[in-house]
C-alpha cells in the first residue's frame, strides 16, 4: 500500500494544490510512484470547484512544475481515515483540519513546515502576500524535507 500525503490549505487554489504538484514531481523524479501518493484539499468551501489559481499557476510552471487539471475541494472527516498524513500550512489550517476531523489519535496531522530545520515556520498565504515565489519557495523546502522523511522513515 502507498504512503497516501492530504496537503491542506484555505481555498486548495495555491499552497496546497502546489505542494500536490511539487510533491507529484518529486515522486514521478524519485520513481516512487508505486510508493507515494498525494492530493490536496481545502478547509473552507469558498473555492470548491476552482482551478489552481493563475499566479500559483504560473509560479509553478515558472519552475518546471507540470500542472494536472485541478478542481478545488473541501475536506473531509473520512479523509483522516483514507490518509496516511495530513498536512496544513498555517496555524490557521491547523485550527479547522481539527474541526474538519475531530481529533487525531495517529498523529497524522502536521505542518509542512514541521519536516524542516524551521519546524515552527508557517508559510502565508499568498492570496494576501501576492508572494508567490516564496510561499513557492517555501512550500519545495517543506516537500523536500518531507520526502526526505518518508525515504528515511517510512519507505526505509
Amino acid at each position: 500500500m502507498p504512503i497516501k500525503v492530504l496537503f491542506i490549505c484555505h481555498g486548495n487554489i495555491c499552497r496546497s494544490v502546489g505542494a500536490q504538484y511539487i510533491f507529484d514531481k518529486m515522486i514521478e523524479d524519485g520513481h516512487l510512484d508505486h510508493a507515494i501518493e498525494c492530493e490536496s484539499a481545502a478547509t473552507s468551501t469558498e473555492e470548491i470547484g476552482n482551478p489552481i489559481y493563475p499566479p500559483m499557476r504560473r509560479a509553478l510552471e515558472g519552475h518546471g512544475i507540470p500542472i494536472g487539471d485541478h478542481r478545488a475541494r473541501q475536506m473531509r472527516r473520512s479523509d483522516y481515515e483514507k490518509y496516511d498524513l495530513i498536512i496544513g500550512m498555517d496555524s490557521e489550517n491547523m485550527y479547522y483540519i481539527d474541526r474538519i476531523i475531530g481529533s487525531d489519535p495517529e498523529g497524522k496531522v502536521h505542518t509542512l513546515m514541521e519536516y524542516t530545520d524551521r519546524p515552527d515556520e508557517l508559510i502565508d498565504d499568498p492570496w494576501y502576500t501576492r508572494d508567490f515565489e516564496t510561499a513557492y519557495r517555501l512550500i519545495t523546502k517543506g516537500c523536500r524535507a518531507l520526502m526526505d522523511h518518508l525515504k528515511e522513515n517510512e519507505l526505509a
